[in-house]
């Protein structure tokens, strides 16, 4: 019996694997060997053994890039998220208007990304934006700034543009959040356990599993980042604010298909790597 179910499981999986195989599979095969390679994308390749790895490790803007990727994926993750948490919480709560805020803070994933990053560029516009305006309004004329033109602030202003968008990730905890019996919050009031109490004693626990699923998501999404950092600054000032995926882009461009093929599989590979630790610590602290 048990071996019959399972040859039914593979012929209903069948459909499922031959087409992760055909679109994910072997186009990641492909990138890999081809990153071993000398390739414009019209000529055959030709192997180059690790020359566009070491190349990629000696280069200083792919280090930086790097660096950034995975300063995306945390502040996506530890950020983000717990900001989502906190405001699936308070949700949850059933205040006045919640329906409405929940709506509202779920608006921005329905909107292009491409029109929120012009949106946040006009905002941090240095000679007619929003932001400078203000500051001069209220007295701060000082604080004015070339926010997304300086190389010091223009990593942080894109950051910035982007963590608050948390309304994807409130509206899954949020669901989840819902699904916890009231009977445990009407016992702990019973008790006498504050709402405060109430959420770290009861709501936290029990959200573990779809915290943990969240930060993934986060982190993944900050590895592969691309959209709004290309809008907003193309990676500049001098390569302050780039990550892989531009520089990616950059050496398509350029016809430069092995080495932005090893760059794809650096940024499969690490990234991967990166969310498996990640997960793993979170999964094992949640265990124990």
């Amino acid at each position: 019996m048990q071996n019959k179910n399972g040859k039914m499981i593979f012929v209903f999986l069948l459909p499922v694997l031959i087409l992760f195989t055909a679109f994910f599979i072997y186009p990641l095969a492909y990138v890999i060997v081809t990153s071993f390679s000398k390739w414009n994308g019209f000529t055959a390749p030709q192997f180059f053994g690790f020359e566009n790895y070491r190349y990629l490790f000696t280069d200083e803007n792919f280090r930086l890039s790097l660096r950034n990727n995975i300063i995306w994926a945390m502040v996506l993750g530890f950020v983000q998220v717990p900001l989502a948490c906190i405001m699936a919480m308070v949700l949850a709560r059933k205040p006045k208007g919640w329906k409405f805020f929940r709506t509202v803070y779920f608006l921005p994933n329905v909107i292009s990304q491409v029109a929120l990053a012009m949106m946040w560029t006009a905002i941090y516009n240095a000679q007619n934006g929003v932001l400078n305006a203000l500051l001069t309004f209220v007295g701060l004329g000082h604080l004015t700034n070339n926010w997304l033109g300086n190389m010091d602030t223009a990593f942080a202003a894109v950051i910035f543009q982007q963590v608050f968008y948390i309304g994807y990730f409130m509206i899954v905890i949020l669901a989840s959040r819902l699904s916890i019996p009231d009977s445990y919050y009407e016992a702990a009031e019973l008790d006498g356990a504050s709402i405060i109490q109430q959420e770290f004693h009861i709501t936290l626990p029990m959200l573990k599993p779809i915290l943990i699923t969240t930060i993934t998501l986060a982190l993944a999404y900050g590895m592969r980042h691309f959209e709004s950092t290309f809008l907003m600054t193309g990676g500049g000032p001098a390569h302050t604010t780039s990550v892989m995926g531009i520089m990616l882009y950059t050496d398509m461009q350029a016809l430069r298909y092995g080495e932005g093929n090893a760059i794809g599989a650096t940024l499969v590979i690490f990234g991967g790597a990166t969310i498996g630790f990640i997960r793993y610590f979170l999964t094992k602290n949640s265990d124990n």
